[in-house]
């Protein structure tokens, strides 16, 4: 005689439950983790700000962010205005670091939408930093940072991260011995926005040239590089009409 449990009936309704149990679990767990989750990509997002300008625990190799049970008071203390530029619009807003530039992207592909672009403000020892987002495209997926500029519109810091790059070529873009090339970097020539290249045929190996406009290349990783480049000549592009207001 055939059990009820033998008949393929049973086993598509077993299936059928315990995916919606599962599915119960993982919508509850979600929902429940979400405000833990939103609070760690805010302190990621003020870490990495903060790392731009040269408010970390580095030592003289690693790359140490300051901890996050400091980092909302670090935050507040060194980060003296946010503003967000929209068009010839520009605002206060304290909660310009919250804004997505993934979802801006996307809305700015209507030709009616006028994007925003979010800016941060910092001092530290008397002098007076900007620090602008980016996003833009690696190898094999998104890549992303901040760099910080002084009031000569010359680099100060970079932080740059990604989500799939190739382990010890293209993920290297994080690594101090790439980030800190960038430091002392022009971004303009006169008044022509030039952007920075990364460059495999750089005669600067020790970087000291720092008005030729280019940093050297990570061996192997051609072409996260280029995006790297893409992306800062890009997303500093749109900042230019504000940032030659405050260029000396």
């Amino acid at each position: 005689m055939e059990k009820r449990t033998d008949k393929n009936s049973y086993t598509i309704l077993f299936a059928i439950v315990m995916v919606l149990i599962v599915g119960i679990i993982l919508a509850y767990s979600a929902s429940a983790l979400k405000p833990k989750i939103d609070e760690n990509k805010r302190l990621e997002k003020q870490q990495n700000i903060l790392y731009a300008m040269g408010i970390n625990q580095n030592d003289e190799k690693s790359v140490a962010f300051i901890p996050t049970n400091k980092v909302a008071d670090e935050f507040s203390k060194y980060i003296k205005k946010q503003i967000i530029i929209q068009g010839d619009k520009v605002t206060e807003d304290d909660k310009a670091y919250l804004i997505d530039l993934k979802k801006e992207e996307a809305k700015a592909k209507n030709a009616s939408y006028q994007r925003r672009l979010p800016l941060f403000i910092g001092e530290k020892d008397g002098k007076t930093f900007y620090i602008i987002p980016m996003r833009g495209k690696g190898l094999w997926d998104a890549i992303w940072g901040y760099i910080s500029l002084d009031k000569n519109l010359i680099v100060q810091g970079v932080y740059f991260d990604h989500k799939g790059e190739t382990p010890g070529l293209g993920a290297n873009i994080k690594q101090r011995f790439f980030m800190d090339d960038f430091a002392g970097e022009h971004i303009v020539d006169g008044t022509t926005f030039k952007g920075i290249a990364i460059s495999k045929s750089n005669a600067d190996p020790k970087n000291e040239d720092k008005l030729d406009f280019e940093v050297d290349a990570i061996a192997g990783a051609t072409i996260t590089g280029n995006g790297l480049a893409a992306m800062i000549k890009k997303d500093l592009g749109m900042y230019m009409p504000y940032l030659k207001t405050i260029k000396n």
